[in-house]
């Protein structure tokens, strides 16, 4: 069987990497993409010492970053003036937010005619990111799209685009300290995510799977001691390696049916994504074993060779670090959480599972 791989990111990964982000701007009117806290201050007040001060400041962006939102934000930031490069420093919602004014040409109607009608964005207007994450989980420093939420229309949108993988990703795991311990449990089961769902996936491959297992091991083994020792450098470090590598297998893959699960549960409950893409990992595990040898096998390197026992130990990891696996617990009804089950299936990540739609009712 023929497979491909791809992705042209270039990283740069290690305590203190932080200091190169002026480097990679290379002298181009740079605009920042971040937060408004004073510790996101104090680092872009770092990267303009050395760089020169930038363009624009977009340090409003929101957690799952709506329609409502960024409106606004692209006409401000094509308001400042003309920018070279876009630096995304932050977690997952400001690195798709930048992608999102990248991709926008100051106008996001662009991006909108793009997402609801299938308009094809202009290449030539795309302007290159450079991804500086702050969480240990999104991955999305090294993928090609970004999640776009409508919550007024009830809808979970994916811009993509090959100019959209990041110019570069420098990833710091000091940078990560700060996380507290909410959300450092909610990204590092995002990766974990990233991970299963690429190897339980019809799109996987030999180079992505090889990421996904080295990265779910690591979070399998991490993170229940991270969220504890939450100053740990160490571990935040070898947490920031296993997103890195998960991102690299799913920015092949894209995710499978536990993702396209979670879109509604966020949307519907306000589930931290995080938690609504892994809650139900163990029940999908059980619909993928034993129907696809390669997967399988894949499983059995994470896991152990007795496949039952292993999701139920992916289940006791989950609830021993508080997150319950049953969908009652999350705000489901066994009706809806029929319904969102059936309707994954149906959702372009659902028909990335190679688990059987009768298993499902099971």
């Amino acid at each position: 069987m023929g497979w491909a791989y791809h992705n042209p990111v270039r990283v740069r990964f290690g305590t203190g990497a932080f200091a190169g982000v002026a480097g990679a701007i290379a002298g181009r009117p740079w605009s920042l993409v971040t937060y408004g806290m004073e510790q996101f201050r104090d680092l872009g007040r770092r990267i303009a010492r050395a760089a020169g001060p930038p363009v624009a400041i977009v340090d409003d962006v929101a957690a799952n970053p709506d329609f409502a939102d960024l409106d606004g934000i692209c006409r401000r930031f094509a308001a400042a003036g003309r920018t070279g490069v876009v630096v995304a420093l932050g977690g997952g919602s400001v690195i798709d937010a930048a992608k999102v004014l990248a991709a926008a040409g100051g106008d996001f109607a662009r991006v909108r005619d793009h997402l609801v009608a299938g308009a094809p964005l202009d290449p030539a207007l795309i302007l290159p990111v450079l991804a500086v994450p702050t969480t240990a989980g999104t991955g999305s420093e090294v993928t090609c799209w970004a999640t776009v939420w409508d919550a007024a229309g009830g809808r979970k949108y994916s811009i993509a685009h090959e100019r959209l993988y990041p110019e570069a990703a420098i990833i710091d795991p000091a940078l990560t300290l700060a996380a507290p311990r909410g959300l450092t449990l909610a990204t590092g089961l995002d990766a974990l995510s990233h991970a299963l769902e690429s190897l339980w996936n019809v799109n996987a491959n030999p180079v992505s799977a090889r990421h996904a297992i080295a990265a779910a091991g690591i979070v399998l083994e991490v993170l229940p001691r991270l969220v504890e020792r939450l100053d740990d450098l160490d571990l935040r470090s070898r947490q920031a390696e296993a997103s890195l590598l998960a991102g690299l297998a799913f920015s092949n893959t894209k995710t499978a049916l536990a993702h396209n699960i979670s879109y509604d549960v966020t949307l519907r409950h306000g589930t931290a994504h995080g938690i609504a893409c892994s809650f139900s990992l163990p029940q999908v595990m059980r619909w993928a074993i034993g129907q696809d040898a390669e997967c399988d096998r894949r499983l059995a390197a994470i896991f152990g060779p007795d496949l039952g026992a292993g999701a139920d130990r992916l289940q006791r990891f989950l609830e021993d670090l508080g997150v319950p696996t049953d969908p009652a617990a999350h705000g489901l009804a066994p009706v809806e959480w029929g319904q969102l089950v059936d309707k994954a299936f149906a959702g372009e990540r659902g028909r990335n599972f190679i688990g059987r739609r009768d298993l499902a009712a099971e």
